[in-house]
């Protein structure tokens, strides 16, 4: 299996500063979502990623965002085996963002 691709938060801020078009999927739980997410992005909670496929548009980069980063390269992991490309890990997750924006 390929390793999966991770983005840090410093280069996801400056491509969203500078008014990238970004796909990026939030695979946090409802309550977790409810304190914030980053701009722009789509939630779909991990365990409804299997039944959600369908809205998961698949034309270049998908970027999967948690708290801690733990979760959503779970779910790079699963999308890659099912043949899913593109499929990008924020790494740190909402921790990680939540820190650089304080």
């Amino acid at each position: 299996m390929n390793s999966i691709v991770q983005l840090d938060v410093f280069t996801l801020k400056d491509r969203l500063q500078r008014g990238e078009a970004l796909n990026m999927i939030d695979v946090r739980e409802d309550e977790e979502v409810a304190h914030g997410m980053i701009p722009g992005a789509k939630h779909i909670p991990m365990n409804q990623i299997p039944d959600r496929l369908h809205e998961i548009e698949q034309n270049g980069e998908i970027i999967f965002i948690c708290r801690s980063g733990y979760r959503s390269e779970r779910v790079c992991e699963y999308l890659q085996q099912i043949g899913v490309q593109g499929v990008v890990n924020m790494e740190g997750g909402m921790l990680a963002w939540s820190q650089l924006n304080d």
